[in-house]
């Protein structure tokens, strides 16, 4: 494996990571802390809710765009993996 692609591989497993964490706060944020429905009494919560909720949604884009980088970086091990239980042929 090259240096170069060690390198891009060890940036995607990071952005991966930062993306996840973000995605695993604001979905517990929105599910634990803030109040839903006819709960939320003020515009300031609904309107952090709904903040949080647009941040979790990009988010999970960004997440699943940089996951399948992550697989098409890591494909000739995909690859000889499914060739090793004949999957691939």
């Amino acid at each position: 494996m090259t240096i170069r692609k060690t390198s891009h591989l060890w940036l995607i497993n990071m952005v991966s990571f930062v993306l996840f964490v973000v995605l695993s706060l604001t979905g517990l944020i929105n599910w634990l802390v803030l109040p839903k429905g006819y709960e939320a009494k003020g515009s300031f919560l609904i309107t952090l809710r709904h903040f949080f909720v647009e941040v979790h949604e990009w988010t999970a884009l960004a997440f699943m765009v940089t996951i399948a980088i992550h697989i098409f970086l890591h494909w000739g091990y995909v690859k000889t993996s499914l060739k090793k239980y004949n999957i691939l042929k």
